[in-house]
């Protein structure tokens, strides 16, 4: 008899990403650019104890013994609740017992840049890329299912942040695709039901029924609004959204990146004239580029700033410099639009 319907869902979807690593882990070592003297490449799981990522790593743990690479675990200790410590701990000792190694439980310190969901999140991708870095890990496996990519582009929607905020979560992201979300196409009830049928023990973040935090109201109170009023099949079809939003935006992106050095000049200035010419999207495109390449952090860039930037393109009234994060200044000179730090 084989296994749970579910357990065999969670399982075929990290079977799939372990053989994408472990070809791109062949191919760059066939082309010279891997080290071919070194162990089987590593893949972490990303695992706060919730159902999602406890599913996510005790895949791992399975697939990993029939596939030629290792599988460790990190779990994150963001420090803004009570026991917290012991909790990752905790959770540490379950993913050892599941047979990862290395395992290990970080502790960071969250700011409050952007708000507490967002310093969080930048907290513990930072904490991620150090430990990868750390173990000299090839991916890191997250837990993002389906529901997670709706409430994503719900989210962007709401920001009124464009199209590439409504692309929502990609499969591979991260410096060289390190991190990796295999449930994308798998819903949050086939996760926990993996849960259930492994007897696997999880933890319930109360943040994450805490109506204090947006993405917890949009969770219990948003989706389900939307369900009742529009019926079954919302999640999917934002999810499906983000999907085709996302080819639109690569295409875009690759179309911007070709034409920005026909907009500039021969001292790689911006020519205001030449950036007019290009349809706005692509055109705001170049703007952002140009603008992050300068020092602001892309997180923090949002489409308003662009749009500031922008109307000293397509409706220049003599207006003076504008502010952008990073300190990252862009103001209108001789024709030219000069972007630099402050």
């Amino acid at each position: 008899m084989g296994p749970h319907p579910a357990v065999a869902a969670i399982r075929l979807a990290v079977r799939r990403v372990l053989h994408d690593v472990l070809t791109e882990h062949q191919t760059d070592t066939a082309a010279g650019s891997g080290d071919a003297t070194a162990p089987h490449p590593l893949v972490l799981v990303a695992c706060s104890g919730g159902a999602d990522s406890m599913a996510l790593a005790s895949a791992l743990a399975f697939e990993s013994r029939k596939l030629d690479l290792r599988a460790g675990g990190i779990t994150v200790d963001h420090g803004l609740q009570t026991g917290s410590a012991q909790r990752a701990d905790e959770v540490a000792e379950r993913m050892t017992a599941l047979g990862l190694d290395p395992v290990e439980a970080v502790a960071v310190t969250v700011g409050r840049d952007g708000g507490p969901e967002a310093a969080a999140r930048d907290a513990r991708y930072t904490a991620l890329d150090a430990a990868a870095e750390r173990h000299g890990a090839t991916a890191v496996l997250l837990g993002h299912t389906r529901d997670d990519q709706a409430e994503t582009v719900l989210l962007g929607l709401a920001r009124g942040s464009g199209i590439r905020s409504l692309s929502g979560m990609a499969a591979v992201s991260g410096t060289a695709g390190r991190y990796r979300r295999p449930f994308l196409e798998l819903d949050r009830q086939t996760v926990r039901k993996a849960c259930i049928a492994q007897e696997l023990a999880v933890w319930d973040d109360p943040h994450n029924s805490d109506p204090a935090y947006t993405r917890s109201r949009l969770r219990h109170e948003g989706l389900p609004a939307l369900e009742k009023a529009l019926g079954k099949g919302v999640v999917e079809a934002l999810a499906r959204t983000a999907q085709l939003s996302r080819d639109d935006a690569d295409a875009l992106d690759s179309w911007a990146a070709d034409v920005e050095p026909a907009v500039r000049d021969e001292a790689g200035r911006l020519e205001c004239a030449k950036l007019f010419g290009l349809p706005p999207a692509v055109r705001r495109r170049v703007l952002r580029r140009a603008v992050i390449a300068e020092g602001a952090p892309a997180g923090s860039l949002f489409a308003r700033h662009i749009e500031e930037v922008d109307r000293l393109i397509t409706g220049w009234r003599g207006q003076g410099a504008i502010n952008l994060p990073g300190r990252v200044e862009a103001r209108r000179q001789g024709g030219r639009l000069v972007i630099r730090q402050g």
